[in-house]
């Protein structure tokens, strides 16, 4: 009997978050309604709040589960050593790809920034705190860097799922890490040293 609640829970979950995937990609959070989410998931209401308040709670719980897989992935690796770091920015990107419409809908105008800012500070806790312990910065100007170098990944990966993902992961992922670690000097030096 429990198998049989659980694959009915877990039915329900799903096809709700299909469907605020699907409205999100036409409007914003604030333009639906729990109304036209059970229409489009096909179930009703009452099953609706069995599993969620609102469909703010509904997005929160799909942002969370996100955040949550990615924490998942980011500990697999020590960031200790740059090769590694690599390797993770590219699993990221390559789990980002995997569930490109989701990602790239949680990261959209249509919701608000909640789930960038999670992003933002799972990345820093993990990747950013070792690097800045690398190297000793000015304390008032340390807390500057990790905000540029993530906003700015965080944007470039919005925009290349936007464009359909035309560069590879691993393409992406060396993209970010040389700016992180070269800033962009580093690409008008390679430009140059290509160029020789």
């Amino acid at each position: 009997m429990n198998e049989k609640i659980d694959r009915r829970k877990k039915y329900t979950r799903m096809v709700l978050k299909d469907a605020i995937i699907q409205l999100l990609k036409e409007k914003p959070i604030t333009s639906i309604t729990v109304k036209e989410l059970c229409l489009l998931a096909d179930i009703n209401r009452s099953t609706f709040y069995g599993h969620y308040t609102d469909q703010y709670d509904l997005l929160d719980k799909i942002s969370e589960e996100v955040v949550e897989d990615m924490y998942q992935t980011l500990n697999q690796y020590n960031f200790n050593k740059e090769e590694e770091a690599l390797q993770m920015t590219e699993k990221i990107l390559e789990y980002v790809a995997d569930k490109s419409d989701l990602c790239q809908v949680l990261l959209s105008e249509n919701v608000d920034s909640t789930f960038k800012k999670q992003v933002m500070e799972l990345t820093k806790h993990i990747i950013m705190r070792e690097w800045i312990e690398d190297f000793t910065m000015n304390d008032k100007l340390s807390e500057y860097i990790p905000l540029l170098v993530l906003s700015g990944s965080i944007d470039a990966i919005e925009s290349w799922l936007i464009n359909g993902q035309k560069e590879s992961p691993k393409e992406m992922a060396t993209l970010i890490h040389h700016f992180t670690n070269y800033g962009l000097m580093g690409f008008v030096q390679r430009e140059r040293g290509k160029e020789e």
